[in-house]
């Protein structure tokens, strides 16, 4: 009779945290979450999730749509009991809470409050609508759908269309530790770029000689046609083809120590009118011809 007592009370717990979810504030980040699929045979309760391969692109302002798609057969369950979930990656091992949805009652977190919804369309519809796209949206969103039995996610990868400069104040170069260079991209209405949009800068033909702060905590430069003292010939650490050489490439330091080593800063922004042309071949151009 204790032992039935017991179970019984556990249960009503376990029903109170699940109606709840929805209702609690989380917290800013989950690190370390690992998630654990429990799977019973000869039930017909299996998820599987289908995101879009590669990315979605959009620009600062607009409205965008996170596909996600689910199977489940519900034919003994409905899809009543399903939780869809969308978190971001804020690390390899951090993710922030977007938008939640059991049932009828559904919910958006922290900046995306009025700007997050669900496609909804029809059964097995789990896609993101996001409106007012911000520069912070840019990165990769788990979508996540769970039944009583298990659960399954899958991965988009969120993109903007925008334009990558470098950045350093007035006192000169390799005056910023990181977190100042987060504010100063801030101030050139921007954010610091990612390795991935310096990348796509560089092969667009961005050639920079100063090593700048990226969103990753990394210290990158791209150069497209090398030189001494700018990526010299041939040396390491070039994320472009063939290690540096003529070909050039993305010379990277690593990750430095972003409060006590300062460098210059990479930034990214979005929605710009027109288009960016970089020079080639590089010259020095005084301020009426620029």
């Amino acid at each position: 009779m204790v032992r039935a007592r017991a179970a019984l009370r556990a249960g009503v717990l376990w029903a109170a945290a699940w109606g709840l979810l929805l209702l609690s504030a989380p917290a800013e980040a989950q690190r370390g979450r690992k998630k654990v699929v429990h799977v019973l045979e000869g039930e017909s309760g299996s998820v599987v999730v289908q995101t879009a391969p590669g990315q979605v692109v959009s620009h600062r302002g607009g409205t965008i749509v996170l596909p996600c798609r689910y199977h489940y057969e519900a034919a003994a369950h409905g899809h009543d009991g399903v939780r869809l979930k969308w978190t971001k990656v804020v690390d390899p091992l951090a993710f922030t809470d977007v938008f939640v949805a059991l049932g009828p009652q559904h919910r958006a977190f922290g900046s995306y409050r009025g700007r997050a919804e669900l496609q909804d369309d029809g059964p097995g519809d789990a896609s993101l609508v996001l409106r007012n796209v911000t520069l912070q949206d840019y990165g990769r969103y788990e979508c996540e759908v769970t039944n009583e039995l298990e659960d399954d996610a899958g991965m988009v990868k969120l993109d903007l269309e925008g334009v990558v400069f470098p950045y350093h104040p007035r006192g000169g170069r390799y005056k910023l530790t990181f977190l100042e260079a987060q504010r100063a991209c801030a101030e050139q209405d921007g954010i610091l770029a990612s390795a991935e949009q310096l990348h796509a800068a560089w092969r667009d033909g961005l050639d920079w000689c100063n090593a700048g702060w990226l969103r990753d905590g990394s210290v990158q430069y791209p150069v497209s046609r090398p030189r001494e003292p700018c990526g010299g010939l041939g040396g390491p650490g070039s994320a472009g083809p063939s290690g540096g050489g003529t070909h050039g490439g993305v010379r990277n330091y690593g990750y430095r120590h972003n409060a006590g080593e300062r460098y210059d800063a990479f930034c990214f922004t979005s929605n710009l009118p027109g288009r960016v042309f970089f020079l080639k071949p590089l010259r020095p151009v005084p301020f009426a011809g620029a």
